[in-house]
């Protein structure tokens, strides 16, 4: 997992991002996952719209 800097939020979901990937990428070596791997990925694109929100949150906040 690469460093970011941010809030404990913002590492949370890092974490969870990284999780999810890993998990896509050991479903992609079983036949028959397909459907499971898109589901996962919605879930990751979901945490990374979440992510780009706090981190603009923060941004705002710390820019002031």
């Amino acid at each position: 997992m690469s460093y970011e800097a941010g809030s404990k939020e913002c590492r949370h979901l890092i974490e969870a991002k990284d999780s999810l990937l890993s998990a896509m990428e050991s479903l992609s070596n079983i036949n028959s996952t397909d459907l499971l791997q898109s589901q996962i990925k919605e879930i990751y694109n979901k945490l990374e719209i979440m992510h780009d929100n706090r981190k603009e949150i923060e941004s705002e906040t710390n820019h002031f």
